[in-house]
């Protein structure tokens, strides 16, 4: 129940040399980058017609603000029976705990671009998707970047946890694999992994490109 500081070591050493634990990084990786990457597409384009049209406000805006207050591992039954306990499910897991986050983040990014901006823009005769790309998106990539950091933290814990019911490998089935058959440094092992690997994204993915697009546009 309480492995010795050692044990887990060896553990872990032995998993990484024998390739199990790479192998099982490789699988939730790549699950988590293909899900955060849809929920990304999906997320700005949500953000962008609530900013964009009042009605899809008054009615997207407020069930998205209702759906980002359920846990992602709640939708787990209805991925089970709309995809079966595949990979599907697991990856439909990770986009739902993601989408939401980014939705309202870039929904808060486009309406907080400064009012002067947009009128010189549109007095200059920006207009359309000049006016998107030129003035919109470059404004609102400060907030956008926290958004995404936000929502990557909540897509690896629902990848966890979709991993942890679901089939297909990865980190989170090697927690549940050491779980079934008592083995507690395989448990602890896997959970220093997922520790790490949440720190170094943070620390130096997410935190170091906030910090460069913040002092890029005098923020900091």
């Amino acid at each position: 129940m309480f492995p010795s500081f050692l044990e887990v070591m060896k553990t872990l050493i032995s998993g990484i040399i024998s390739g199990q634990i790479l192998t099982a990084i490789g699988a939730s990786l790549s699950r988590l980058l293909i899900g955060f990457t849809i929920a990304s597409v999906l997320g700005l384009f949500l953000g962008y017609l609530i900013w964009r049209y009042k009605l899809v406000e008054d009615t997207l805006g407020f069930l998205i603000t209702a759906l980002q207050s359920i846990p992602s591992i709640v939708w787990f039954p209805l991925a089970i029976i709309w995809f079966g306990m595949n990979n599907m499910a697991i990856l439909f897991i990770v986009t739902i705990g993601a989408t939401w986050t980014i939705t309202v983040s870039a929904t808060s990014g486009f309406k907080n671009v400064p009012r002067l901006y947009q009128n010189v823009a549109k007095t200059l005769g920006s207009s359309g998707t000049h006016f998107l790309r030129t003035v919109i998106f470059p404004s609102s990539v400060p907030q956008l970047i926290s958004g995404l950091r936000i929502a990557w933290a909540f897509a690896w814990r629902a990848l966890m946890a979709g991993e942890l019911l679901g089939a297909g490998g990865g980190l989170g089935q090697l927690l549940e694999a050491g779980r079934s058959l008592g083995q507690m440094d395989l448990v602890i092992s896997v959970m220093i992994i997922i520790g790490i690997i949440g720190t170094v994204m943070d620390n130096f993915v997410f935190l170091r490109l906030e910090s460069k697009v913040q002092k890029k546009w005098g923020l900091s």
